[in-house]
């Protein structure tokens, strides 16, 4: 059976606008899942489901105001979820790997001294991502890392936007204390 079935008309608005989501969103939900749980297979698996379940709302009827904010919402219950079976999960395991050792030494040779100084304070500040507040720490990494607007977090956490902005504040503030500390 198809993702696409015979509820919906083939080529309808509905059918678009969720083609038109996945096209524009799975890259940047893969690399949210995958930095969430460094594990390749594992975000693959889990970002499919976040649409098969997306597009699942959709044949039931449910309107859609923001395919990003609802995918987000959607991918982070999974991530949740999975969180819940494993216990723990690392940062340091992503920053250690083989494949990001490869990745940071082709930045070297691709980007200046400054984008280099810039990746290299990013990688502290990611390592120490698990000393603040997780509320912070979420708040942070959907605004620096997935790129999503306070008006999306304020959507996919369901709070405010000054809340939001709060948060990122403080979970910032946290992160410059703290690496100020460590040098």
């Amino acid at each position: 059976m198809s993702l696409l079935d015979k509820d919906i008309p083939s080529g309808s608005h509905t059918e678009d606008a969720f083609l038109a989501a996945f096209d524009e969103y799975h890259d940047a939900l893969f690399r949210h899942a995958f930095f969430r749980l460094s594990d390749r297979e594992r975000a693959i698996e889990i970002v499919h489901d976040a649409y098969i379940q997306t597009w699942s709302y959709v044949r039931k009827g449910v309107v859609i105001g923001s395919y990003k904010s609802f995918l987000y919402k959607i991918l982070n219950n999974r991530i949740i979820d999975e969180y819940r079976k494993k216990k723990s999960v690392s940062l340091d395991a992503m920053i250690d790997g083989d494949e990001s050792d490869e990745r940071y030494m082709e930045e070297l040779h691709e980007h200046s001294h400054e984008t280099l100084i810039d990746s290299i304070d990013a990688q502290k500040a990611l390592v120490h991502l698990e000393d603040i507040a997780p509320q912070y720490r979420e708040a942070v990494v959907l605004r620096y890392i997935d790129g999503l607007s306070p008006k999306e977090m304020a959507e996919l956490l369901e709070t405010t936007e000054n809340v939001v902005s709060l948060r990122i504040h403080r979970g910032l503030k946290a992160l410059k204390k703290i690496l100020e500390t460590k040098q």
